[in-house]
C-alpha cells in the first residue's frame, strides 16, 4: 500500500540518449562475436581447401576472411565512439549535478545574507562593545579585578610555597647521630690500662691516714746523746687522736 503514493522518477532526455547508446554498444558487441566467428570459420576453411589443393578456392576464402577483418575493425571504431560518447554524457550529468549543489548552495547563501542586515551585524557589534566596557568599568569599580602590585604579591607567594614544598619533599638527616658522631671524634678513647692506674691512685688516696685537727702537742722524752752516751730530755711533738 506504501508503495503506490511513491512518486516515480521523472525520465528525462539525456536518460533516454544514455538507453540508446548502451543498447546501441550492446547490438555492436554481438555483432564483434559474430565476425570474430566468421573471421575464424573462413580462415579454417582456407587451412582445409589448401590441403585439398584447390588454391582458386582457398583464395576466396581469404577474400572474405580479410573482407570480415575490416568490418571487424569499423566495428570497433563504432564501439569506441559509443563508449567515448557514454562517458562524456555521464561526466556532464555529473558537472551538472555539482553545478546544481553549488548554485542551491549559493541561493541559500543569498536567502541567508538577505535576512542579516549589515546595520543590524554593526549594531549588535556596539551594543556588545559597550556591555563589555560597561561590565570592565563595574569590575574595576567594584575591585574584582587585582592591581599590578597585588599580581606582583600574589607571584611572589607562590614562589615561596613552591620553595617551602621543595625544601620539605628533601630527605630529613638525624641531628642525633651528627652530634654523637662530632662527640665521637673530638673525645679520645679511654684505654683499658688508664682506666685501671687510675681505679688505683683512687684507692690509695682513700687509704690515707686521716688528717689531724687540731695542732700538735709537745710531750718529755729521753734521748740518748750519742756523743756523750748520757741521756737527755727532748720534747716530741705529739699528734692529738682524731676527733
Amino acid at each position: 500500500m506504501g508503495n503506490i503514493f511513491v512518486k516515480k522518477p521523472k525520465i528525462t532526455e539525456v536518460d533516454r540518449a544514455i538507453l540508446s547508446l548502451k543498447t546501441q554498444r550492446r547490438k555492436l558487441a554481438q555483432y564483434q562475436e559474430q565476425l570474430e566467428v566468421v573471421i575464424e570459420a573462413e580462415k579454417q576453411a582456407a587451412r582445409d581447401l589448401i590441403r585439398e589443393k584447390r588454391k582458386d578456392r582457398a583464395l576466396i576464402a581469404l577474400k572474405k576472411k580479410k573482407t570480415q577483418e575490416e568490418l571487424l575493425k569499423k566495428v570497433d571504431a563504432w564501439l569506441i565512439n559509443v563508449e567515448q560518447q557514454l562517458a562524456d554524457i555521464e561526466l556532464a550529468s555529473k558537472q551538472k549535478a555539482v553545478f546544481d549543489s553549488l548554485k542551491a548552495g549559493s541561493d541559500a547563501m543569498k536567502a541567508i545574507q538577505n535576512e542579516i542586515n549589515l546595520a543590524d551585524v554593526q549594531k549588535l557589534m556596539d551594543d556588545s562593545a559597550e556591555a563589555k566596557a560597561y561590565q570592565e568599568e563595574m569590575n574595576a569599580l567594584l575591585g574584582d579585578r587585582l592591581s599590578a602590585e597585588d599580581e606582583e604579591e600574589v607571584l611572589a607567594e607562590f614562589e615561596n610555597l613552591e620553595t617551602e614544598i621543595t625544601l620539605q619533599s628533601l630527605p630529613i638527616v638525624p641531628a642525633q647521630s651528627v652530634s654523637s658522631a662530632q662527640e665521637t671524634k673530638g673525645t679520645p678513647e679511654v684505654q683499658p690500662e688508664a682506666e685501671s692506674e687510675a681505679e688505683s691512685e683512687e684507692d690509695e688516696l682513700l687509704n690515707l691516714p686521716d688528717v689531724p685537727s687540731g695542732a700538735p702537742v709537745l710531750s718529755d722524752g729521753a734521748v740518748e746523746d750519742v756523743a756523750t752516751g748520757t741521756p737527755r730530755k727532748t720534747k716530741v711533738l705529739e699528734e692529738p687522736l682524731p676527733a
